[in-house]
């Protein structure tokens, strides 16, 4: 019981730190973006079970993890084993601890992280940043099917590293009605008011959700993957300058509502194929959420160990890629520390992503986002 309230608990709070992520680093970053604030979170909160005083404060209440622990612990637990146990597209959320050789880690968070966030530890020399960087990266390329490389770079490590959080999480999923290539053009894509470019669209006619979202004068459209637990849900504007306010006002929409209200309708869905990848050092972006103090020389990471340590580096790369058949997204994150609808029978609704939008690819019984991102440019 404690596992679904804290489950319950946890998918909420992660909307709350998406919605917060995705507008910090979406005002920061411009151009194309895809990014995982799930699996930054998750690394993040197993980073603040371990922190102590005003550093736990700031990072529990940026994160919006649960007030009692074992809420929030058992929400991570169960959270990762739901992601884990998806069927009919390929999900996978792994966490990984490495420590630095002859580093104490005491022995009730190696035992947390180990139960509630499914991590295993191992050590690793940081006095040969080579080897170890070379560790991390081979394991990030082994969680996200070799989509996700060179996670943590020589130059994140040294002989002060004590230990270095990883979390990946990878998905490849099939539409569940593929889009034919053979109807997939170039067609006019509105990048602002005054740039139009032509890119290769694909093209579906099938009955699908969508509906408005007056809040953000935008309305959505739901593409369901095969297993019909994940679907990708795309915002598009009324305006083509519409999407900072996309952005701005994200968090007063309800998406799960939204999407329990509306029912599958005949759509003419004309989507832009794309594929990005982005890297986000996300130092600044928690700065500005909150999470100072876990940066500097006043950092209490006294729950991990008696030794001063503090956050050296937090790395996010991910990757996506939207086509005919469906959709392939990785991510993975690292945390160094050192020392709204209408119905519409006939005609069918044209439904043009033709501007510049936001897209998510999402988890229906926990109403979790697994990626977000921006599409300014759509490419290939």
């Amino acid at each position: 019981m404690a596992g679904n309230v804290g489950l319950h608990a946890v998918a909420e709070t992660t909307g709350q730190f998406g919605n917060n992520f995705l507008k910090t680093v979406g005002n920061d970053k411009p151009g194309n973006l895809i990014m995982s604030p799930l699996s930054a979170q998750v690394v993040l909160a197993m980073a603040a079970y371990g922190a102590g005083g005003r550093t736990a404060t700031q990072m529990r209440s940026c994160l919006f993890i649960p007030t009692e622990n074992e809420v929030g612990q058992s929400g991570y637990q169960s959270l990762i084993e739901t992601l884990n146990a998806v069927k009919g597209v390929e999900l996978r959320l792994a966490n990984k601890i490495y420590t630095a050789s002859q580093f104490e880690v005491k022995p009730e968070y190696k035992e947390l992280t180990s139960k509630k966030f499914y991590s295993s530890s191992e050590e690793v020399d940081f006095n040969d940043p080579t080897q170890a960087s070379k560790t991390i990266n081979t394991w990030c390329e082994e969680k996200t099917n070799k989509r996700i490389k060179d996670l943590i770079t020589e130059d994140c490590l040294n002989s002060d590293t004590k230990l270095v959080l990883v979390n990946a999480v990878y998905f490849k999923g099939q539409w569940d009605k593929k889009f034919n290539p053979a109807l997939t053009k170039d067609r006019p894509f509105h990048i602002d008011e005054h740039t139009t470019k032509c890119v290769p669209t694909m093209f579906i006619k099938h009955k699908l959700r969508f509906g408005d979202l007056p809040e953000l004068s935008a309305r959505f459209i739901e593409i369901p993957y095969q297993g019909d637990e994940l679907s990708m849900i795309i915002i598009v504007p009324y305006e083509v300058d519409g999407l900072q306010k996309i952005q701005d006002n994200l968090h007063q929409v309800n998406l799960k509502q939204s999407l329990q209200k509306s029912y599958p309708s005949d759509v003419e869905l004309f989507l832009p194929k794309f594929k990005i990848e982005s890297t986000l050092d996300l130092q600044e972006t928690l700065e500005k959420l909150g999470m100072t103090d876990m940066f500097g020389e006043e950092a209490d990471f006294s729950g991990i160990s008696d030794t001063p340590l503090k956050v050296s580096k937090v790395i996010q790369k991910a990757f996506i890629e939207v086509n005919e058949e469906g959709s392939e997204a990785a991510a993975a994150t690292g945390v160094a520390l050192v020392l709204m609808c209408a119905y519409i029978e006939e005609p069918p609704l044209r439904f043009e992503v033709d501007r510049p939008y936001h897209y998510a690819i999402y988890h229906h019984s926990t109403g979790i986002s697994l990626f977000t991102g921006i599409i300014r440019e759509p490419n290939e």
